[in-house]
């Protein structure tokens, strides 16, 4: 009897067998293809929220530049170099405030990964207090400290002091009320709620350009007029952020919390990432410093429009990592480290291109736009620009890299290796001005050292991630390598037969936007981008 029913329950065993795996497999398909569904999502959103940043880039790049020319004439060399070096003496003390910044930002991207929300309200409230701490021993430290060098070390004509002085008090409050702002900022960038960040931007590149014109027409001394006016400035806008904020966003209601646990995490994330803090403030405004130093404030000038055009071009990019990096960080969150290195590889390579599309025409044409757009162009400005650029195309290799750094959240191996490499940017180039060199030097410098610093970033994150450093290589380095030397070959021809005027200006620039989109389609893009390209020229022209 038994050995009769036997085969029966045997088959209904299979059956049962059977309909389990195929239940499972029904399940993991489900699941693949709603990973799938979230990250055609993401794309799209990553997508939207560059649109709205390039369109409001777009209109801040042009009231930028202008604003730019009419400062310069209005305050003149001197003025505007003694501004900016002193602007950079208080952007040094954001070597304190810098690390806890991008702590905060890195852990509410990450709780908003999670869908916390009790946890997400607890990291905001924890922030705003400790960015209030930090705001009182910035004060501290400007006022005891930052007084000191802006009145012994500098190099400012005796007759400017007093105005430097009192753009220096400027300057900090200025910095206090950004700092406090930081965790409101970093909520509107976490919810990639990327419209309202244009529109309030927009409205601060509008108010920088009122300033501007207003200089001439102001009673006060010139200098001191304009500290004051970007301070009431920045004011304003913080005040627009928070109300913005605290109105949209239930997490933005604050609460006076002491998370033991919560702190001790931040710090411990802060207090490695202040090495890499430091180096990156210490290279940038550091170089502002001893150009001062060893060349007065005339340097300082030109320096401050090379930096000028890069913060513009390089906004391109920054609009598009801004919608970028928190599906990177999300993405790691939720465990979905795949798409996570598919966002890292393909943004470190658009990055590049976006920069290269811009940078080719104005470094191939800088010393007749500057001609055109600032008329008395300051000394060593032409090199400046040209070098500042190529170092912003170095760097952008490691934006994506830098953030799924952050996102895993163990940095003391990176911040030491990485932090350590930037950090002799500036004894090198102290060195090698002391002993005479010329003060390009200080970019020459800058670009070997993010070249290295690409290189080590790469090896940490094939240790902490098992990141495949070959095909890093294979798909990203060698490819835009590739892709800058092809494209400049047209444009150096071009350049070689239309030296300069407005000729030279449309012929370069036309040549080298077309050989660079050209080279980087069919080099740069494998099918699959090819494909994307392809089907949006044909909707847009359907349409």
């Amino acid at each position: 009897m038994n050995t009769d029913l036997q085969p029966v329950e045997d088959i209904n065993k299979n059956q049962s067998i059977t309909e389990k795996k195929e239940h499972n497999t029904a399940i993991f398909e489900e699941g693949k293809m709603e990973e799938h569904n979230d990250n055609v999502s993401n794309s799209k959103r990553i997508a939207k929220n560059t649109m709205f940043l390039y369109l409001r880039m777009l209109l801040l790049m042009a009231i930028s530049l202008y604003t730019s020319r009419v400062i310069l004439n209005s305050l003149g060399e001197v003025d505007y170099g003694v501004y900016n070096v002193v602007g950079g003496v208080v952007a040094m003390f954001s070597m304190v405030s810098a690390s806890l910044s991008s702590a905060i930002s890195r852990f509410l991207t990450f709780e908003l990964g999670k869908g916390d929300k009790n946890e997400l309200n607890k990291v905001f409230s924890s922030s705003v207090s400790i960015q209030i701490l930090l705001s009182a021993l910035v004060i501290i430290l400007a006022e005891s400290v930052g007084l000191w060098f802006v009145n012994t070390q500098l190099v400012i004509p005796e007759n400017r002091l007093f105005a430097a002085n009192v753009c220096f008090q400027f300057s900090i409050l200025t910095f206090v009320v950004n700092l406090i702002s930081v965790p409101y900022n970093a909520v509107i960038i976490a919810h990639e709620k990327m419209s309202a960040f244009a529109y309030i931007s927009i409205l601060e590149g509008v108010g920088g350009l009122t300033i501007a014109i207003l200089i001439d027409f102001n009673p006060f001394d010139k200098l001191v007029f304009y500290g004051l006016m970007l301070c009431l400035l920045a004011l304003l806008v913080r005040f627009v952020y928070c109300s913005y904020c605290k109105r949209h966003f239930d997490e933005c209601d604050y609460k006076f919390i002491f998370d033991f646990d919560l702190l001790k995490k931040m710090f411990g994330f802060a207090g490695w990432n202040t090495i890499g803090a430091c180096s990156a403030i210490l290279r940038d405004q550091g170089n502002s410093i001893i150009i001062n130093l060893f060349f007065g404030p005339a340097l300082n000038s030109a320096l401050a429009i090379a930096q000028k055009v890069n913060a513009s071009i390089s906004s391109f990019i920054q609009n598009f990592l801004v919608a970028l990096n928190p599906q990177i960080t999300k993405s790691y969150a939720s465990g979905n480290k795949n798409y996570m290195f598919s966002l890292v590889f393909q943004g470190s390579r658009l990055s590049f291109y976006m920069l290269l599309l811009l940078s080719m025409p104005i470094i191939f044409n800088a010393n007749f736009i500057l001609d055109i757009w600032l008329k008395n162009v300051p000394e060593h400005t032409v090199v400046f620009v040209q070098l500042i650029l190529i170092l912003a195309m170095s760097d952008s290799l490691s934006h994506t890299l830098v953030t799924s750094i952050l996102a895993n959240g163990n940095i003391k191996t990176y911040m030491l290796v990485v932090g350590g490499l930037q950090l002799l940017n500036l004894p090198i180039n102290v060195i090698l001005l002391y002993f005479g060199m010329s003060p390009y030097v200080i970019y020459i410098v800058a670009i070997t050292l993010s070249q290295i610093c690409l290189l080590a970033r790469l090896l940490v994150l094939h240790k902490m991630m098992d990141l495949d450093v070959f095909k890093f290589a294979k798909s990203v380095y060698f490819n835009v390598l590739g892709v800058t030397l092809v494209a400049s070959i047209l444009p150096i021809i071009s350049k070689i037969y239309f030296p300069y005027g407005w000729i030279s200006f449309f012929v370069v620039s036309i040549v080298s936007l077309v050989s660079v989109f050209t080279v980087v389609f069919f080099i740069g893009c494998d099918t699959t981008e090819q494909d994307f390209v392809k089907n949006k020229i044909r909707r847009f022209i359907f349409k």
